[in-house]
C-alpha cells in the first residue's frame, strides 16, 4: 500500500483498538504510546506490530496494527525487570568503576527481588546500597537513553573480551545468527536476552538494599506494577538457592557457554552421572533427616508445577528402604472431591488447586486411624468419571511404616491438621534453575518448569505446546495461593534441576513450540521460548538413567509417573 502524503511528509496509518489513526513516517512507538497511556492503569513497556514485539524507541515506517503490553503482561513485566537490572549495573559502573559491574552476578530471584553478587568487588553494606540507588535516581531523572545497535558478530565478541566479559564472548561462539543486538547507556555497554525501555525515567519504582555477601534488587511485582512491596525473607530458599549455585560455580557450569563447551568436549556422560549422584546424595540426607526425627509417619510432599514431585516421592522411598523404613508413596490427589463438588474460578472453570478441591476432612480421618493402628482403605481419583472409588487398596502402619504424601497442599497446616506435628515430615521441590543465560542474564526458574510441562503434556496427555502455555498464567496463580507462601515451612528443600536439562529438553520443545502460529495468543511466549532455546546445544536424552527426574518429563522413567 502507497503510504499518504500530508504537507510534504509521507503518511503512515497505524490500527489501535479498531481506531486508525495516521502518523508521520518516522514517528516512534513510544509517541504513539504517549496518546494512549492514560487509558491504561499500567505502564506500556512495549508494543506488538502486527505480530511483532517492538521496542518503545524504534521507529514505524509502514502501516500497521499495533497492541499495547503493560507491566501487568508477562512481556511488559520482564521488560521492565530486564531495564531495571541493566540500570543496576551501570549504576555500579558509575560509583563503582567497569570491573565492579563487569563481575557483578545477577544470580537469583527471592521473591520480587533479584541477588545480585559483586564477587567481592564491592562491600555488600547499607551504604553501598544507598549509592547504587541515588545513582539509580540520577539517571532517572536525567532520563539516560537506552541505545540499541546490532553489531555484526565477531565485533560483538571483540567487544566484550575487550571489556573483559568473557561470559558473552563464550555464549555469542555458539551464535548462529550474524549478528548481535548490544545496549548502551551512558558508555555502558551489555547484552540482553530481551527488550529494553526507552530510557531510565521508565524505571520508577525500585529498591536496593544489602543482603548477606550481595544486594537485593527490589522491583514491584507484575500483579501490582504500582508500588514495591517490603523484602520478605526467605531463609530456606536463599540457603538452597546458593548451594545449588556454589555447586555449579565448583564444576564449572554457571551459564549456557560453560554448557555448550561441555557438550563440544564430549564430557556430558561424566556430567550427567555426577549431577544425577549429587541429587541421589541430597536425596539420601534426607531420607536419613526423616530418621533420625523419630516418630515420622508422614512425609509431606509439596511443590509448584513440574517440580518432578512424583519421581523424587519414588526416589526418596528406595532411599528410607535401605534405611529399614517400609515407605507407601500416595497422591493426595486422590483426595480430590468428587467433580461435582469441586469448587469453579471466576471463568467457571473447575479450580483443581484450591485446598477445598480436596476432602481435608476425609482425608484428615484416614491418617487419624493410621496413625492409632487401624486398617482403613484408601481411595483412587478416577480422572476420567471425576469420582473417588475404593479398589481395596488397605493400609496399616507398623513400626517401620512410612506414608510418602505428595501434592500441592503438602506444606500447608490445614491440609493435615488432625495430625501431631513431631508426626510429619515436611518436604518442599522445586525446580530452582541456577544455571544463567550469562553473567547478568539469569534463567527463570519458571521457564524451566514449563518447558518440563509443555515436554510432558505432549508425551502423556495429547495437549499441544499452545494449550500449556494458555494455562500457565493459571497455574502459576494457583502456585502464588496454595504454595509458595508455605514453602519455608519445610523442614528441608530439595532442588530437582538439572544443570543441562534445558538443552536436553530443547529436541522436545522446538517441534512443539514452531506449531504455534501468529493467529495465536500465545505466539509472543512462543516466541521468546525458541529464541531462549537457540542459545543452547542440544544433549541426548539416551544418556540419562531411567530414574532421573527427567525422565518424568522425557519419558523412559522406570517409575510410574
Amino acid at each position: 500500500m502507497l503510504k499518504k502524503r500530508r504537507a510534504g511528509k509521507r503518511m503512515v496509518t497505524v490500527t489501535i483498538n479498531g481506531e486508525r489513526k495516521t502518523y508521520p513516517d518516522g514517528t516512534t512507538y513510544e509517541t504513539v504510546v504517549n496518546e494512549y497511556q492514560e487509558q491504561y492503569d499500567h505502564l506500556i513497556a512495549v508494543v506488538a506490530a502486527d505480530g511483532k514485539i517492538r521496542e518503545l524507541f524504534k521507529k514505524i515506517n509502514k502501516d500497521c496494527t499495533v497492541t499495547f503490553f503493560t507491566l501487568n503482561d508477562d512481556v511488559g513485566y520482564k521488560t521492565y525487570v530486564r531495564t531495571a537490572t541493566m540500570l543496576f549495573l551501570k549504576a555500579v559502573f558509575d560509583v563503582f568503576g567497569p570491573e565492579a559491574a563487569q563481575e557483578c552476578r545477577v544470580d537469583f530471584a527471592i521473591g520480587h527481588g533479584s541477588f545480585i553478587t559483586p564477587k567481592g568487588k564491592i562491600p555488600a553494606t547499607a551504604e553501598n546500597a544507598e549509592k547504587i540507588k541515588d545513582r539509580m535516581k540520577e539517571l532517572g531523572e536525567q532520563k539516560a537513553p537506552f541505545m540499541k545497535r546490532s553489531y555484526p558478530l565477531d565485533e560483538a565478541m571483540e567487544l566484550f573480551r575487550q571489556k573483559g566479559m568473557k561470559d558473552k564472548e563464550k555464549l555469542f561462539r555458539y551464535r548462529r545468527s550474524s549478528a548481535v543486538n548490544i545496549y548502551e547507556i551512558g558508555g555502558y555497554y551489555d547484552y540482553y536476552y530481551g527488550y529494553m525501555l526507552p530510557h531510565a525515567g521508565y524505571v520508577k519504582q525500585f529498591d536496593v538494599m544489602a543482603y548477606e555477601d550481595g544486594f537485593m534488587l527490589l522491583l514491584p511485582t507484575k500483579k501490582d506494577p504500582s508500588k514495591v512491596e517490603p523484602f520478605k525473607e526467605q531463609r530456606k530458599l536463599y540457603e538452597t538457592l546458593r548451594a545449588s549455585e556454589e555447586w555449579a560455580e565448583k564444576i564449572g557450569l554457571e551459564t549456557i557457554g560453560d554448557l555448550n563447551d561441555r557438550v563440544c568436549t564430549d564430557s556430558l556422560s561424566e556430567l550427567i552421572l555426577v549431577q544425577e549422584a549429587q541429587q541421589e546424595r541430597k536425596i539420601g540426607e534426607i531420607a536419613q533427616d526423616i530418621v533420625n526425627r523419630g516418630g515420622v509417619k508422614f512425609v509431606m510432599i509439596a511443590g509448584p508445577s513440574s517440580s518432578g514431585k512424583t519421581s523424587f516421592s519414588y526416589r526418596l522411598s528406595i532411599q528410607l528402604r535401605t534405611l529399614g523404613k517400609t515407605p507407601h508413596p500416595i497422591a493426595l490427589d486422590d483426595y480430590f472431591v468428587d467433580r461435582e463438588f469441586t469448587p469453579r474460578d471466576e471463568n467457571g472453570d473447575y479450580n483443581f488447586e484450591c485446598l477445598e478441591a480436596i476432602d481435608v476432612k476425609g482425608f484428615n480421618e484416614d491418617m487419624i486411624r493410621l496413625l492409632n493402628g487401624e486398617r482403613v482403605e484408601l481411595p483412587t481419583f478416577n480422572f476420567k468419571t471425576g469420582k473417588r472409588e475404593y479398589r481395596g487398596n488397605f493400609k496399616q502402619l507398623g513400626p517401620d511404616d512410612i506414608l510418602v504424601l505428595e501434592g500441592i497442599h503438602g506444606l500447608n497446616e490445614k491440609m493435615s491438621y488432625a495430625l501431631p506435628s513431631e508426626s510429619k515430615y515436611k518436604i518442599y521441590i522445586s525446580a530452582l534453575t541456577t544455571i544463567n543465560v550469562d553473567e547478568h542474564n539469569r534463567i527463570p526458574t519458571t521457564d524451566g518448569r514449563l518447558l518440563r510441562r509443555m515436554v510432558r503434556d505432549a508425551r502423556t496427555r495429547g495437549a499441544d505446546a499452545k494449550r500449556t502455555i494458555g494455562m500457565w498464567p493459571s497455574v502459576r496463580r494457583g502456585e502464588e495461593e496454595n504454595i509458595f507462601p508455605f514453602q519455608e515451612e519445610a523442614d528441608a528443600m530439595f532442588n530437582s534441576a538439572l544443570i543441562y536439562e534445558l538443552a536436553m529438553l530443547k529436541p522436545f520443545a522446538e517441534p512443539l513450540l514452531f506449531q504455534i502460529t501468529k493467529e495465536d495468543p500465545e505466539y509472543y511466549e512462543a516466541k521468546r521460548l525458541l529464541k531462549f532455546l537457540d542459545y543452547f546445544l542440544s544433549v541426548p536424552s539416551e544418556k540419562l538413567p531411567n530414574n532421573s527426574i527427567s525422565r518424568e518429563f522425557v519419558g523412559g522413567s522406570c517409575f510410574r509417573v
